[in-house]
């Protein structure tokens, strides 16, 4: 449902879209064993979706993707993205919060790099035939 939802339609061919899949949906279960209302889990998501295309789309560094992450969710400043109201504080308690940051760290900003990689190198493709 995942596949369908972010329509990836790559999966057996791009290693991307594979990532990107394996990313989301590990971010939708850890929200559901976090016991997030539906509401928390859209919001969430978005958080996802946010940091994700801050790296992809917009090429932040790191510490520029970091600030607008913090931006978001405490609501202080505008974020650079045109989403103002992407993260609403009331959903979520302190503890939650806490986690959420944790999860995003551990899950993303920890391996910024290699996201980096992926979304921003050039890779060639292989061409395989008879020979």
């Amino acid at each position: 449902k995942m596949e369908e939802f972010l329509n990836l339609t790559e999966l057996k061919t791009s290693l991307k879209d594979a990532i990107l899949l394996d990313y989301y949906t590990a971010g939708f279960w850890w929200a559901r064993e976090m016991n997030f209302s539906l509401i928390q889990i859209s919001g969430f998501m978005d958080l996802l979706n946010f940091a994700l295309e801050n790296l992809s789309d917009k090429h932040m560094t790191l510490g520029d993707n970091l600030k607008e992450v913090e931006r978001a969710m405490t609501g202080t400043g505008e974020t650079e993205s045109e989403e103002r109201s992407l993260f609403d504080l009331n959903l979520f308690s302190t503890e939650q919060a806490k986690a959420i940051i944790d999860f995003l760290v551990t899950s993303l900003f920890k391996h910024y790099k290699a996201y980096e990689y992926l979304f921003h190198s050039r890779r060639e493709e292989l061409v395989i035939s008879n020979e």
